[in-house]
């Protein structure tokens, strides 16, 4: 059906815009730099973590790539979210550096559900 894979789609864009723009940003904004520094993280794992969600991105977005590595993708980047929140939490930044997170958590879980839904039609 048409609707499950606008639905589809703009989730998956969006989630997938948000990661590239992440990981090009853990490179070359100082501010996430600090940022990663703030919540207690060492520099190393900024650059794992932004190249992490550069492949991620690009695996969710590209309709070739198999359903299940695109779930491994999902895992990685719904625990990055889970983990990013809890972290801004511990940390004392403002309630929204929290929920944001939580926020692009429940797309992603919006753009999961739908991949399958677009599969199964597919078949």
């Amino acid at each position: 059906m048409k609707k499950n894979k606008i639905i589809y789609w703009s989730t998956t864009g969006i989630i997938s815009l948000m990661m590239l723009f992440s990981g090009y940003s853990y490179f070359a904004n100082p501010q996430v730099t600090e940022g990663f520094k703030h919540v207690g993280f060492p520099d190393y794992f900024r650059v794992e973590l932004g190249i992490a969600k550069l492949i991620a991105a690009i695996i969710l977005i590209v309709p070739a790539i198999p359903v299940r590595i695109k779930e491994w993708a999902y895992a990685g980047l719904g625990i990055t979210f889970i983990s990013a929140s809890i972290a801004h939490f511990s940390s004392g930044d403002p309630a929204n550096a929290a929920i944001t997170p939580i926020v692009f958590l429940l797309i992603l879980a919006v753009s999961n559900i739908y991949l399958h839904k677009v599969n199964s039609q597919a078949v």
